[in-house]
């Protein structure tokens, strides 16, 4: 059990396992109170603005029983607090797994059951999969067309674009986007020359019966990691070289800029983009673009090597939800006149997945 005490300054101590004590001001655990008088109970949001708190404040009584702090506030207020939660916050603990990279090695793809998926735990599972790996497959769904906006929307909100709230991905004359041929498709990132970029595509299959059109999925951050390993000076000039992205279509011009692989302050992968038949690099000069150059068809080859390329079938009744940040798809060639082929598409936001398995993990754990 953690000790608590005040030091000079009125701030409260929490004495760690380590014998080292951890300072928290007033104001701080102030604005942590949960009871009803200074939060709505529905919604969570404070009844009060904390700006306009006596800055004065301090702490005038406390009390700890087992893992409750009972404390009271020189402005009368008073309250519990779980010391746990609040070292979940400090410590930046989250219920959101990390990701895994992977290369071609699956013994068994994560593949769920949606009519089971009404279950809570089901669910829990497809999502913490989704969350480390950044793909699911999901079998057993139905074939009408717009199943996939109910699956999206049981997750949260769909994203409309200019290709509409949901798209078909058919071979069809004229296309906009060569999605909608026959062609194959090399692992790419859709929509990179979006603000922001569509952060979770959802492709639901309700035919495939032609021959070819094979599903092929690469983990961005693994190649990423890999280059970063093996040849540091393409992984530094493609994480360092802003490139265009660029789609026209009659209504609209959109453009985006971003690098090839973005990092955060820390190092850590933010995303992956790729997109070969919309990407301009911006001015360098010569020898840099050599370079540049250079680093983009190693990385090109490594998103088409076998060695981290998965690919499988999706049948009719299958869909598949992948984080269009890290995971790139592509497809095999298809031959129209083999049979039908129909895929139909949505994208969602990554607060939807990451919101919801936080719900349902903040359920169990206090059931």
């Amino acid at each position: 059990m953690s000790l608590v005490s005040l030091d000079d300054n009125n701030c409260l101590l929490i004495h760690n396992d380590d014998f080292s004590k951890l300072p928290l001001h007033p104001q701080w655990l102030r604005e942590r109170l949960s009871e009803s008088d200074f939060i709505d109970i529905n919604n969570k949001q404070r009844l009060y603005e904390p700006s306009l708190l006596n800055p004065e404040i301090i702490i005038k009584e406390y009390s700890l029983n087992g893992d409750n702090l009972n404390i009271f506030f020189s402005d009368g207020a008073k309250g519990v607090l779980s010391l746990k939660n609040l070292l979940y916050e400090i410590k930046k603990i989250d219920t959101i797994p990390f990701k895994t990279p992977w290369q071609n090695s699956f013994t068994n793809l994560p593949i769920f059951d949606y009519q089971t998926l009404n279950k809570q735990q089901n669910l829990i599972d497809m999502l913490e999969n989704f969350q480390k790996l950044g793909f699911v497959i999901v079998k057993n769904v139905s074939k009408e067309e717009g199943t996939v906006i109910k699956f999206a929307e049981s997750l949260g909100p769909v994203r409309t674009t200019n290709f509409g709230k949901h798209f078909d991905v058919v071979s069809k004359p004229n296309p906009n986007d060569l999605a909608y041929t026959s062609l194959a498709l090399t692992a790419h990132t859709d929509n990179p020359y979006r603000k922001p970029i569509p952060g979770i595509q959802i492709l639901h299959c309700i035919a495939n019966e032609a021959e070819g059109g094979d599903s092929r999925l690469v983990d961005g951050f693994a190649i990423a990691e890999h280059l970063r390993k093996t040849d540091k000076e393409a992984f530094e000039i493609l994480t360092q070289t802003d490139v265009l992205f660029k789609f026209t279509d009659k209504d609209i011009l959109l453009e985006n800029y971003g690098k090839l692989i973005e990092l955060d302050d820390f190092g850590n992968y933010v995303q992956s983009r790729f997109s070969g038949r919309l990407d301009f690099v911006t001015y360098l000069e010569p020898k840099k673009l050599e370079q540049f150059y250079s680093a983009r068809r190693k990385i090109f080859n490594l998103y088409a090597s076998k060695e981290f390329e998965i690919n499988f079938r999706l049948e009719g009744g299958m869909l598949m939800m992948f984080d269009n940040l890290r995971i790139l798809h592509g497809r095999t060639e298809y031959d129209v006149n083999t049979g039908f082929r129909h895929l139909q598409g949505c994208y969602i936001d990554h607060d939807s997945t990451e919101g919801k398995l936080r719900l349902l993990k903040s359920i169990k754990f206090n059931k």
